[in-house]
């Protein structure tokens, strides 16, 4: 399960009962060819989009509930193939609130990055450290988000994964490699 991936892990993974917001998050992330709109360079940094050209897009697949993601992340887990990232939200009845789908996708894979979205303060920042822990794959974005921070986000926090993968291979390897040699015992006459 903890194979080594060099290259991008652009899989992302949201967590939300509302498809709006699945939709959202596509139409920001997802490649798809542009009309053209008429929108010069400028604008269209500022609403968050870019060119084709300019990024590669990302992989989304999507959970409506807790369970769901769950289910994902085991499933992409045992097919060779992890999300980099998952965008959880805090609310979604009647299933697991967005702390405790963190807790279950943390404990199925703790190399995954999360980005917990939400329109509400249900719990402090204090609460999900006590319940989760002090980590440094989890993030927060506010609701309504802005188009420029998903991409962000997405963008860094996929970044980050990678090169959290590189890490543990190389100090995997430098430690085998720093393994002393095994003795040789050698026959004394006889």
């Amino acid at each position: 399960m903890n194979k080594f991936v060099s290259e991008k892990n652009r899989r992302l993974l949201v967590v939300d009962d509302n498809p709006t917001i699945h939709q959202d998050f596509r139409k920001i992330l997802e490649l798809a060819p542009f009309a053209d709109d008429g929108l010069d360079d400028l604008e269209t940094v500022f609403q968050g989009v870019s060119r084709p050209n300019d990024r590669d897009g990302f992989e989304i697949d999507s959970a409506f509930q807790g369970v769901e993601g769950l289910n994902k992340v085991l499933d992409a887990l045992k097919a060779g193939q992890p999300y980099a990232l998952a965008f959880v939200d805090m609310r979604m009845p009647p299933g697991w609130d967005g702390v405790e789908t963190i807790a279950q996708l943390w404990q199925a894979d703790p190399r995954l990055q999360i980005v917990i979205c939400t329109a509400y303060s249900d719990y402090s920042w204090d609460q999900i450290i006590q319940q989760l822990g002090n980590r440094d794959n989890l993030a927060v974005l506010k609701k309504p988000f802005d188009n420029v921070e998903v991409l962000q986000l997405a963008e860094a926090l996929t970044r980050k994964w990678l090169l959290t993968q590189e890490l543990q291979h190389r100090q995997a390897s430098w430690a085998v490699a720093r393994q002393p040699a095994p003795a040789v015992l050698v026959p004394v006459g006889g």
